[in-house]
């Protein structure tokens, strides 16, 4: 990865200031050449509106959802965007203030109430924010903007307009679902999400959405769970981003960033706590890993896999390898949660106390884990990997426990390699070498990065003062290499004539093939979709 890069004048302040919706799609300027075959639209969430009624919105992810759309057409390029019409957000804008709680700023009481009023509002019960700010990503023919409840929001791809609500509770049992689920071959979609397990205590269902059957057929109503995994503590389940999914099993990784089921219940419901008050550390427990087979789904129960403990949000990949499960993954080493980093009034601050903060948060790498699946007692005390591409280990127990010891594929000094990709049409679930992600400096990003995770060899593509966002591969028609594609990213350059711009690379070495400008500045977009 290329060196530490210094951001003196803080230009990525812009990423995370308030802008306005457009009427209609706009033109971009388009310089270098897009490919022929390259039609279809990037389709971006992120928070767009940072304050409502004088009051800062106060983590990253509190922001009221925008979505955005790269159409690209015979060489042409529109951009439009819109908000997300939430009643997070609807309501905030008919009151001027917040109305619902968000990750981690608490609604804001109504000044036209008295104290008693407003501790019995509170004491009603706790109202879940459908602020689908994190991700947008296809059900059969459909498209829904998500977080990281029980709301999702589906969105019609051409117009943006904001269609239905659709609360998830109705059809399974989950307090929520991550915002990053995994798509078969078939269509099925599988996530995962927290729920109440057997004697009220906490546990982890995977559902799955099966395919559209009929043209006017609605998959989510067809929803169902699969599987259900144990939580390691009866009422505090651990915080879970994403999961990992291969031909024949799923991974889940129950990291020591917990969930306090009450004071989640309580504190909020009196107090008016956020989302980020309710996590806390488990210091004791490190990081276990749980297997569940596919078909027939059933939890392994008999397999046992800890480790040391690290934050985990993003998956990269997972797959199946002559009797193992070679897991790849983002982590934040120890159980200090990272979100607690991610405050707005961090991540604007100038550049120098910008690099403080990073120095206290946990620091990023990237991990190669292996999973045996055929365990034998007389092999305790020795290590049970015997892929020979791999230095990662797991030693069997006395008490059963199988611990594991990591492959380091990717670490520098406060530099992330984030948000990871792959050629997932082509890979998910098999062995690979490519991973894309976008290079966080001391947590801003400012780089793209390409990672070979067999030979740890990395491409960067990096300008002065442009902050990327998270790179989507899309496969060239008809490729037989993996990383025959491009890479698309939307890019902010401030102090620029056209500051917002969508980014192509060759996703073989990481050169521009194209860039598509637009007059209007484009703020912080988390995750999307390319839909040809």
């Amino acid at each position: 990865m290329a060196s530490c890069v210094e951001h003196p004048a803080a230009g990525y302040k812009k990423i995370f200031e308030t802008v306005e919706e457009l009427n209609e799609p706009i033109p971009a300027k388009v310089t270098g050449v897009i490919p022929s075959w390259l039609n279809g639209s990037l389709l971006r969430m992120g928070p767009g509106l940072f304050e409502v009624g004088g009051q800062p919105l106060r983590h990253m992810f509190d922001g009221q959802a925008m979505i955005h759309k790269f159409d690209l057409k015979k060489g042409q390029v529109t951009y439009y965007r819109k908000f997300i019409k939430s009643d997070a957000y609807v309501r905030a804008m008919a009151e001027n203030r917040v109305v619902i709680t968000e990750f981690g700023t608490a609604a804001y009481p109504d000044p036209c109430k008295n104290i008693f009023s407003r501790f019995f509002t509170y004491f009603k019960g706790i109202e879940v924010t459908d602020n689908c700010v994190v991700n947008v990503y296809p059900i059969g023919e459909d498209f829904y903007a998500v977080t990281e409840t029980n709301y999702i929001t589906k969105v019609d791809p051409d117009s943006l307009e904001t269609l239905k609500k659709v609360d998830l509770c109705k059809y399974i049992s989950v307090n929520g679902v991550t915002a990053h689920p995994h798509t078969d071959t078939d269509g099925t979609v599988y996530n995962i999400g927290n729920c109440f397990g057997k004697n009220m205590s906490l546990a982890y269902n995977i559902v799955k959405i099966p395919p559209a059957q009929e043209e006017d057929s609605d998959p989510i109503e067809k929803s169902q769970v699969v599987v259900q995994l144990p939580s390691s503590e009866r009422s505090k389940p651990s915080y879970v981003h994403s999961f990992g999914m291969t031909d024949d099993y799923f991974v889940f990784v129950e990291q020591p960033v917990k969930i306090n089921l009450l004071k989640f219940l309580a504190a909020w419901s009196i107090t008016g706590a956020t989302y980020m008050d309710c996590f806390e550390s488990n210091e004791s427990m490190g990081t276990w890993f749980h297997l569940a087979t596919k078909d027939p789904a059933a939890y392994m129960s008999s397999h046992k896999f800890r480790t040391s403990a690290f934050n985990l949000f993003h998956h990269i990949n997972a797959y199946e390898d002559d009797g193992f499960i070679v897991v790849d993954l983002c982590t934040w080493k120890g159980h200090d949660f990272v979100f607690n980093y991610l405050y707005m009034a961090n991540v604007k601050e100038e550049w120098e106390e910008v690099k403080k903060a990073a120095m206290r948060a946990p620091q990023p790498e990237v991990r190669r884990y292996v999973l045996p699946l055929d365990i034998h007692r007389e092999a305790q005390g020795k290590n049970l990997v015997s892929l020979s591409y791999t230095t990662a280990t797991a030693v069997l127990h006395s008490d059963g426990t199988i611990w594991l010891e990591p492959e380091v594929l990717f670490s520098g000094p406060r530099q992330a390699f984030e948000f990871p990709q792959i050629n997932y049409s082509r890979c998910r679930g098999k062995k690979y070498s490519f991973a894309y992600g976008l290079g966080l400096n001391h947590f801003i990003p400012d780089r793209i990065v390409k990672l070979n995770v067999q030979t740890k060899e990395t491409w960067v593509w990096q300008e002065e003062e442009c902050y990327p966002s998270e790179p989507l591969f899309v496969p060239t028609p008809g490729a037989t290499e993996e990383d025959d594609g491009v890479l698309l990213s939307i890019v902010v350059k401030p102090g620029a004539e056209r500051p917002g711009s969508l980014l192509v690379l060759d996703a073989m070495n990481l050169t521009e093939l194209a860039r598509a400008e637009v007059n209007v500045f484009i703020p912080l977009t988390l995750h999307g979709t390319y839909r040809p």
